[in-house]
């Protein structure tokens, strides 16, 4: 067989390991691997008649390509928020622009699913391992109902794809989130002041909630519950009188928004319909001067959570998520995803992805009230909760 591997969505550490392990089980098996680059883009933008184009966005995949790549973050293969199947005008090939399809009946959306059909025909692929988040593997799911031999893997530093108690990159992001936050408080603690750390998090508040439980942060914010900004404010100012040091910690998911309000967006919408996030640190930050005269400081900890080689746990998860997506590949068990369930790994159908992300189980782990972790039974929880 000849394999496609390719990564879409943001990038994480591990994902080069996964991509190693993947590749050399299946050179090991005897077949071809061929590397997809910037993800779905790649295959969006493929030439059938323009031979550089191949070049440009494909790379075999044998021992030489790999043999150093899992010694660092991010992915080689390079990647992109591409969706084929919902392209805009503006952002549709020169080389397309005589065959357009409409999308959902929208005059300015254009799905090139048959055009993708027909460059994985070209390739010669006959089996495709993804590895994304919910937005990529939603079109991994298409192409699978279109009929591609398709076998995925998780990953997302929120951790909310649905059927695995583990995404890569979830472990690597709350190293990096615990660092800063303890970092922070040599700073807050000098100064005496509040301090806002705003991590990633668009829909699931897992990496605020388990940051804030690890580093025990005073406060959290997660995406999941709307905060009242005064009630908030009355937490800290108790938590900085209550601290020998005079400071507070607060920790926020991007995806948080006040009661009377919504989150905070910029920019254009991308393929997948997400607006960029971030600021909402700032605007509570700046709130709580409003309200309480204190002063604070703001660190949007941002792409840094997921910068940097991956930590151990998500370099062994990585590797044994591409070695098992490789072995599904060699017994023709297409149409699944590779998971994590109660410790130990298997696989799940891939259309266990198509109901979204995850959110937090509020109740089990979060108090709504105090904003703070509450995690109210420890046993029987997935080793990272949720």
């Amino acid at each position: 067989m000849k394999v496609g591997i390719l990564t879409g969505g943001g990038d994480v550490p591990g994902l080069n390991s996964a991509i190693k392990a993947a590749t050399l089980r299946l050179l090991d098996a005897g077949h071809e691997v061929i590397g997809i680059r910037r993800g779905w883009y790649g295959l969006l933008h493929l030439n059938m008649d323009d031979e550089s184009s191949v070049q440009r966005l494909t790379m075999k995949l044998d021992r030489q390509a790999v043999r150093t790549v899992d010694r660092t973050g991010g992915t080689f293969l390079h990647t992109s928020r591409t969706n084929p199947a919902n392209v805009k005008a503006k952002e549709v090939p020169d080389f397309l622009k005589h065959a357009t399809v409409f999308a959902s009946g929208l005059a300015d959306r254009y799905d090139f699913t048959p055009h993708v059909l027909s460059v994985l025909r070209y390739l010669g692929i006959d089996a495709l391992i993804t590895i994304g988040g919910d937005d990529t593997l939603s079109y991994a799911l298409r192409l699978h109902n279109e009929g591609v031999r398709i076998v995925a893997i998780p990953k997302t530093m929120d951790n909310d794809v649905r059927g695995t108690d583990y995404c890569i990159g979830f472990s690597t992001a709350i190293t990096r989130s615990l660092d800063f936050i303890h970092n922070m408080r040599t700073c807050a603690g000098s100064h005496e002041r509040i301090a806002v750390i705003e991590l990633f998090g668009r829909n699931s508040g897992e990496t605020s909630l388990v940051s804030s439980y690890l580093s025990n942060a005073d406060r959290c914010l997660v995406a999941e519950v709307p905060f009242d900004i005064e009630r908030l404010c009355d937490l800290l100012l108790s938590d900085k009188r209550n601290n020998p040091s005079n400071y507070a910690i607060l920790v926020v998911s991007e995806g948080a928004r006040p009661k009377d309000g919504s989150v905070i967006e910029r920019g254009e919408a991308d393929a997948y319909g997400h607006r960029k996030l971030g600021g909402i640190g700032d605007y509570i930050s700046e709130q709580i001067k409003r309200l309480t005269g204190e002063h604070t400081m703001y660190q949007n900890v941002a792409y840094l959570m997921r910068s940097g080689a991956p930590d151990a746990l998500d370099v062994m998860v990585s590797s044994n998520f591409g070695a098992l997506a490789a072995d599904l590949v060699l017994q023709g068990r297409f149409g699944r995803m590779v998971a994590l369930q109660g410790g130990k790994y298997t696989t799940v159908p891939l259309t266990e992805t198509g109901g979204g992300p995850r959110s937090l189980d509020v109740d089990q782990l979060y108090d709504a009230d105090q904003y703070r972790p509450c995690i109210r039974n420890i046993e029987h929880k997935p080793m990272f909760l949720y």
